[in-house]
């Protein structure tokens, strides 16, 4: 095996990363992390691992950061450490909250193992040449056994993760799985929303960056946090530089006004939920949330072909009323040497 540490994930081709990536989250693919290359608050490095045939084996990226706005993704917030002894390398991905190192499919254990011990001594070797450690945050059930073992260390439990799976071929299939109690909730809430009369369209996000940003900042406020409307708004149009036709939206207009939207991405076999946003003051009791960020995106994922939709963390019982099953996420920190 050999490695290499990169500056830039321009350097390796988008499916070879991909192929690693696929089967493990969108929050790792080529392109999500070429945009956030261009966030200024971290530095970027990516180790790459080839087997002796020069074909990709492992992968993860690794970020130095140097100012963390998003307190979820401060190791201070889960690990046992004060603010100045803690890490400031994150290996893996530094947003989405889904995790693991890559690994490519048909490796042994034995071959798996030495991957990993490949990367950790890589990103060990990084963080110390920044004077700090290194550690993963948001880690898949499987991905924090594994690098447990590989550490000697043992992962925390920091969330709760929900996914809906999608059998068959139509929303019709995802109901009929459901209980019969939840098969008519779901249709009452669909019905209430039809009701309304809103207009559905989909489209560029880049084409309502500013509509995004805002009903994003109002349900972000009726939640309880300090969120700036133009704070969400910059996020909203570095996805849509970042990401562009791949960045669409499922939009709700009450006459000429943006009421609600979700912002959905497809990548692998799974739909991954980024973005909802609405004004509770203009949408009402009609189910409009539920609608945008459960059923119309379930449609979209079937015409994608996807047979799950990731819905993330928070609202557990709302996703789980839904069809999710949630599994735990995990942090695990290079112990002090």
């Amino acid at each position: 095996m050999n490695l290499e540490t990169l500056p830039t994930l321009a350097a390796v081709p988008a499916a070879e990363w991909d192929h690693l990536a696929r089967d493990t989250s969108f929050y790792l693919s080529h392109r999500w992390l070429s945009g956030e290359e261009t966030d200024p608050s971290a530095t970027c490095s990516y180790l790459l691992v080839r087997d002796p045939h020069g074909r990709p084996a492992a992968a993860a990226p690794l970020y130095l950061v140097h100012d963390e706005p998003n307190t979820n993704y401060r190791p201070e917030h889960h690990l046992d450490t004060g603010q100045d002894e803690a890490p400031r390398v994150i290996a893996g991905a530094r947003r989405g909250y889904h995790n693991a190192p890559l690994l490519a499919a048909g490796l042994s254990g034995p071959q798996r193992a030495g991957c990993l011990t490949l990367l950790r001594d890589a990103a060990r070797e990084h963080a110390a040449r920044h004077g700090t450690r290194h550690w993963w945050p948001y880690l898949t059930d499987r991905a924090a056994t594994e690098l447990g073992d590989a550490y000697g260390t043992a992962p925390r439990r920091i969330e709760d993760d929900a996914t809906i799976t999608l059998p068959g071929t139509g929303f019709d299939d995802y109901l009929a799985a459901l209980p019969a109690k939840r098969r008519s909730g779901i249709r009452g809430e669909r019905r209430a929303f039809d009701a309304r009369g809103l207009t559905v369209r989909a489209g560029p996000l880049a084409n309502c960056v500013a509509d995004a940003g805002r009903l994003l900042a109002i349900l972000q406020r009726h939640h309880g946090h300090a969120t700036d409307t133009a704070a969400m708004t910059a996020v909203m149009r570095r996805q849509a530089r970042a990401m562009g036709e791949d960045a669409r939206v499922t939009a709700a207009y009450d006459g000429p006004a943006m009421v609600a939207f979700s912002l959905v991405y497809h990548f692998g076999n799974t739909a991954w939920l980024r973005a909802v946003g609405h004004d509770p003051e203009r949408t009402g009791d009609a189910f409009e949330y539920f609608n945008l960020a459960y059923y119309l995106p379930i449609e979209d994922a079937y015409r994608h072909g996807c047979t799950h939709l990731h819905a993330g963390m928070k609202s557990l019982a709302a996703k789980r009323g839904r069809g999710a099953h949630t599994s735990p996420l995990w942090a695990l920190a290079d112990p002090p040497r």
